[in-house]
């Protein structure tokens, strides 16, 4: 049973420190796709809610934005900390008017989701300039894909995807958390390449409450894989990333499509291959950037 509790917000509109937009947008507190390795569910610890992370959500109601030309030029994120379109979005409604309220201010929206309900806003969507919308696919197995967290089927996720590209409007294959032994990289980007302007490979990390959660389903499902997670999480030991580079950087060669380390300022037209963009050392970069200032 979901714990929902209706809160009333002075702005939706947060400005984000993220590279990749100004405003972080987050209609809802909490996510109910419960993904075992959610790095959002820090969020918990700023809620007074004692249920898990996945079973409670807040939703905001704001003021009608005033005068939302005031954003013409910017860009929002939805959403940093949780889906956009969790199920009860359906009922609720809080991102759909969101979108109408800034229809047409000149704001472009990027939106991150592991659902299809987002087709129900393709055609608010399509009006916003440079829109883009990407989904979260790390595997083509719908069994692990259900261990893994309650979102739609990998299927429905595809097919959502095919709509907007086909609708004209830039989507993205997130292909993330990528799970080391498991997640089979090449094959989603062979699904994926007809009906994306862009991929982003991003790895596994843990960190927080989750890094126990999916250690111990590693070794209770995939035992055959406790020491490269060994040598990985516990050593630090970075040669399974760094084959894994080399590896999709010569596949992605041999399947016609640009290959790109840690650079999201390309993407591919439609009708021509996708952009491949791995962020496997993100964490560095931004590491790296901190210590220039």
């Amino acid at each position: 049973m979901i714990k929902i509790h209706e809160m009333e917000v002075k702005s939706v509109m947060t400005k984000s420190n993220l590279p990749v937009s100004d405003y972080s947008v987050n209609p809802y507190v909490g996510c109910t796709h419960a993904c075992k390795y959610c790095y959002a569910s820090f969020m918990k610890r700023f809620t007074n809610h004692p249920e898990p992370w996945g079973e409670f959500i807040d939703v905001k109601y704001w003021p009608e934005i005033k005068n939302p030309q005031k954003y013409a030029g910017k860009e929002a994120f939805l959403s940093s900390v949780t889906d956009p379109y969790i199920p009860q979005e359906k009922k609720y409604g809080r991102t759909r008017a969101l979108l109408e309220q800034l229809q047409g201010s000149g704001i472009s929206i990027s939106i991150a989701t592991k659902s299809d309900l987002v087709v129900r806003d393709l055609d608010l969507i399509r009006t916003f300039p440079n829109a883009r919308v990407s989904w979260s696919i790390n595997t083509l197995d719908e069994a692990f894909k259900r261990e893994m967290d309650r979102g739609v089927s990998i299927e429905r996720r595809f097919e959502a995807m095919r709509q907007f590209y086909e609708a004209g409007v830039q989507t993205t294959c997130f292909i993330s958390p990528i799970f080391p032994g498991i997640t089979d990289v090449e094959a989603i980007i062979r699904k994926a390449k007809d009906c994306c302007n862009l991929v982003w490979l991003e790895n596994l990390n843990l960190r927080g409450d989750y890094r126990g959660r999916i250690l111990d389903w590693v070794h209770e499902h995939r035992p055959d894989l406790d020491g490269l997670y060994h040598d990985i999480y516990s050593r630090g030991d970075r040669t399974y990333w760094m084959q894994l580079d080399m590896q999709l950087r010569a596949f992605c060669e041999s399947e016609g499509l640009p290959y790109l380390r840690d650079d999201d300022t390309h993407r591919a037209r439609h009708g021509e291959p996708p952009v491949v963009v791995n962020y496997f050392f993100h964490e560095e970069v931004k590491k790296s950037a901190k210590e220039k200032k």
